[in-house]
């Protein structure tokens, strides 16, 4: 069997059926948007997501016979009214942090430096002088790189202001839009697709509510594990509580990888700050609590409905996603793993009796 008779009989397989094709094109054309006119088109795509997500409360509204444009505006009303907040208050508390943590952070080495040498003078055969200052010379060095790029960031600075003001002002006008009239923009993109559309909309049915739980989800554990690592770090008193607070919320956005991530900074400004203490032992176990309940009662709480994925195909998801979309392509992971699982799934063969194994 030649390679060419292979090709035919699996395009035969996989794309005779008309809408099959259909659906590849408008995938391809889909992605390739993204990609390449991604940061062109990035206030558009934010606000679709912030309206996907508002969406759902709206439609909760609805149902208890609020009326749509009403439902609309206090949900609109809530949304402006949360990144106010968080802009005059969250905001402000985390910039000083961070910026006091730059400032602490030649003590924290020159304490880490001392550390060092006290752990040579205790067990001389566990590490040698010669380690010690490559390190040092080593994490200087890296400190240098860090402080450059923050200088040229700082120059670049006025062209970041003008695109936050641009976010600031654009997006909350197409969000507005994007939920007063839903339903003529959708009738709008689907004047353009074929009447013949069962297996899109199969597709669509199929993840237009576990992807909105997944992300709606998300939103709730990232906001429940914050909440409860800055309660917890305050009860310790552990300095750059909020900083730390909102590093540990956000990490649950990668799976398995994201908790391992934000250990360290947790660690590093506890064991500056108390040393090698009960203290020190207190709130990394607090930690791990937290890192246990979410992981095992909350996760379970919040996803109960969603498409098991294997380990494997998470983390190859959030490689591959994160890569070509960065944040938005972590946070998204896990739903468009679950979007290429459906595809597979659904997919028509046009061979009988073929058998659809699923993919984990």
């Amino acid at each position: 069997m030649t390679l060419r008779s292979i090709l035919r009989k699996w395009t035969e397989r996989y794309f005779s059926d008309e809408e099959a094709v259909i659906l590849l094109i408008v995938l391809v054309i889909g992605f390739a948007v993204v990609i390449w006119l991604g940061g062109m088109l990035a206030p558009f795509f934010t606000a679709l997501v912030i309206a996907f997500l508002l969406q759902g409360v709206v439609n909760m509204l609805t149902r208890r016979h609020v009326p749509n444009m009403v439902a609309v505006a206090i949900v609109f009303l809530g949304f402006i009214s949360l990144m106010l907040a968080m802009g005059f208050l969250l905001m402000p508390l985390l910039w000083n942090q961070l910026v006091n943590l730059v400032q602490e952070t030649p003590k924290m080495l020159s304490n880490g430096e001392d550390w060092l040498v006290n752990l040579h003078t205790h067990y001389p055969n566990l590490i040698k002088p010669d380690e010690i200052q490559n390190w040092i010379s080593s994490t200087a060095k890296q400190f240098t790189v860090y402080g450059q790029r923050a200088v040229s960031l700082s120059i670049a600075s006025l062209g970041n202001v003008i695109a936050l003001i641009i976010y600031l002002v654009l997006v909350p006008i197409l969000v507005f839009f994007m939920l007063k009239d839903r339903e003529k923009l959708v009738s709008f993109v689907l004047s353009f697709m074929p009447e013949k559309r069962g297996l899109m909309n199969r597709i669509w049915n199929e993840m237009d509510d576990q992807i909105a739980n997944y992300v709606r989800g998300k939103v709730v554990e990232i906001v429940i594990v914050g909440t409860v690592s800055y309660a917890s770090f305050s009860f310790f008193g552990l300095q750059y509580t909020a900083l730390l607070a909102v590093l540990v919320g956000f990490s649950v956005l990668i799976p398995f990888i994201g908790a391992a991530v934000a250990t360290l900074p947790v660690a590093a400004v506890a064991g500056f700050q108390f040393g090698l203490t009960d203290q020190f032992a207190y709130v990394l176990i607090a930690y791990g609590i937290i890192q246990a309940l979410d992981g095992n009662v909350l996760v379970p709480i919040l996803f109960s409905e969603a498409v098991n994925l294997h380990p494997v195909s998470i983390i190859l998801a959030v490689l591959f996603f994160g890569g070509i979309w960065g944040v938005w392509g972590v946070f998204f992971a896990i739903p468009l793993a679950t979007l290429l699982k459906a595809l597979m799934t659904a997919w028509p063969r046009s061979l009988h009796g073929t058998s659809v194994q699923e993919i984990p």
